[in-house]
C-alpha cells in the first residue's frame, strides 16, 4: 500500500544506481576532460536529488543537461566555465519563466499521446544504441553482465543493480590489481565548492555569455522540452499516478536546480525519462531512492572528491552499457499502448524516427503531423 512516505528498502537501493549508465561518462568527462572541481558537480546532485525525494516522493532523477554536456566535453579546450555558469543561469531563467506562466501547460494540452510514446521510444531506441555501443568495450564482460540482469530482474527480491556494480567492481579489481593499492590510499577530507559567481565576476567576457547562451544554452531547449520536462512528467504519472506531477513543476523545479548549482561550481542539470525509468527498473518504488543516491554524492563530494574518477572507474564501460540497455528496453515498450490505430502508430514512428536524431526535432515533427492530420491536409 501507497502510503506517500519515502521507503529505505534493498530496492531502493538497488534503484538508486539505475541511472549511472547516462551519469556516470558525462561526470567523469566534466572532470576528467574539462577539469571542472568536482565538489561543486558532486553536491549540486546530491542537494537537488535529496530535495527531489522529499518533495516529489518518487525516484525523480536529476542528470547532467546531455546537450551541454556533449557540446562541452567535445570542445574541451574551447568552452570555459564561465561559459557552463552562464549556460546554467540561462536555462534555469527560461525554465523558471515557462513554469510560472502559463505557456508550458498550453503547449502540454495540445500534445497527444502518439507524440510523447513517440518521443519515450525514440530515447529508449538511441539508449539501446548507446548501450551496445558502451556494451562492445568488452564483448565477455557484457555478455556475463547482461545474463546476470535477465536472471536478477526475474527475481523482485533480489537487487539487481547491487549485483550488477559488485561483479564489475570484481570485474575490475582482477583486470587492474593494481587499483587496490590506489584505494587503499584512499583518505577523507573535507572539502568545500569554491563560489563560481565571485571568480567569474572579474573575468566573464562579451564573447563567453554569448558563447553560454547560443552554443551551449539554447541548443539544449527542445530535448530538455521534450524529454525532460513533457516526457518525464507523461512517464512519472504513468509510473506513479498516486504523485501525479505537473509539466509546470518540473520546469519550476528545473529553474531553481540552475539558478542555484552553477553558482557553487556545479553543472547545468535536468530531469530526463531515463533516468526516472532506469530508478524503478531496478527497483526504486519511492523518493527514498534519489535520497539515496543524493546521500552517497553528498558524501562523495565533501569527503573525497580527489578520488572520485578513481571510484567511477570501478564500474567497467560494459556494465554501464548493460544498464543503459535495459533502461532502454523499458522505456521503448511503453509505445505499446498507443493504440491500435494505424495514423496514431505512423505518428508514433514518425516522431520516434527524428527523436533518434534530435528530440526536440522529434516533438517538433510529432506536433506538425499530429496537428496536419487533425485539420485532414494529409492522411498518414
Amino acid at each position: 500500500m501507497d502510503n506517500g512516505r519515502n521507503k529505505f528498502g534493498i530496492g531502493e537501493w538497488s534503484g538508486a544506481f539505475g541511472d549511472l549508465g547516462t551519469f556516470v561518462p558525462f561526470v567523469v568527462g566534466y572532470i576528467a576532460i574539462l577539469g571542472l572541481d568536482p565538489t561543486g558537480i558532486l553536491l549540486g546532485f546530491g542537494v537537488f536529488l535529496v530535495i527531489a525525494g522529499l518533495c516529489f516522493k518518487t525516484p525523480f532523477p536529476v542528470q547532467p543537461m546531455k546537450a551541454i554536456g556533449g557540446i562541452a566535453i567535445a570542445g574541451a579546450g574551447a568552452i570555459t566555465s564561465n561559459m557552463l555558469l552562464v549556460a546554467g543561469l540561462f536555462s534555469g531563467l527560461v525554465w523558471l519563466l515557462l513554469g510560472l506562466s502559463k505557456g508550458l501547460g498550453a503547449i502540454s494540452k495540445i500534445v497527444s499521446k502518439p507524440v510523447m510514446r513517440g518521443i519515450v521510444l525514440g530515447l529508449g531506441i538511441s539508449f539501446i544504441m548507446q548501450g551496445t555501443t558502451m556494451m562492445a568495450d568488452s564483448i565477455g564482460v557484457s555478455a556475463i553482465a547482461l545474463v546476470l540482469a535477465f536472471i536478477m530482474l526475474s527475481f523482485k527480491r533480489v537487487p539487481a543493480m547491487l549485483v550488477l556494480l559488485l561483479f564489475g567492481i570484481l570485474v575490475t579489481l582482477i583486470q587492474s590489481p593494481y587499483i587496490w593499492q590506489e584505494l587503499i590510499g584512499i583518505r577523507p577530507s573535507f572539502n568545500l565548492p569554491y563560489f563560481a559567481l565571485s571568480s567569474a565576476i572579474g573575468s566573464l567576457t562579451t564573447s563567453e555569455i554569448l558563447a553560454g547562451i547560443f552554443i551551449l544554452a539554447i541548443p539544449q531547449m527542445p530535448l530538455t522540452l521534450g524529454n525532460a520536462v513533457m516526457a518525464t512528467a507523461g512517464e512519472s504519472n504513468r509510473l506513479f499516478p498516486k504523485h501525479p506531477i505537473t509539466e509546470k513543476k518540473i520546469a519550476v523545479f528545473k529553474g531553481i536546480m540552475n539558478l542555484t548549482a552553477p553558482i557553487f561550481g556545479g553543472i547545468p542539470m535536468c530531469n530526463g525519462a531515463g533516468g526516472m525509468v532506469g530508478h524503478t527498473r531496478f527497483g526504486g518504488k519511492t523518493g527514498g531512492t534519489v535520497i539515496i543516491l543524493g546521500g552517497i554524492l553528498l558524501a562523495l563530494g565533501l569527503f573525497f572528491s580527489p578520488w572520485v574518477i578513481l571510484m567511477f572507474s570501478m564500474i567497467p564501460m560494459a556494465v554501464l552499457g548493460v544498464i543503459l540497455l535495459f533502461t532502454g528496453l523499458e522505456l521503448a515498450v511503453t509505445a505499446r499502448d498507443v493504440g491500435p490505430d494505424k495514423t496514431d502508430f505512423y505518428i508514433l514512428l514518425l516522431t520516434a524516427g527524428f527523436a533518434l536524431w534530435n528530440v526536440g526535432l522529434g516533438f517538433l515533427i510529432g506536433i506538425i503531423a499530429q496537428e496536419l492530420n487533425k485539420r485532414k491536409l494529409f492522411k498518414l
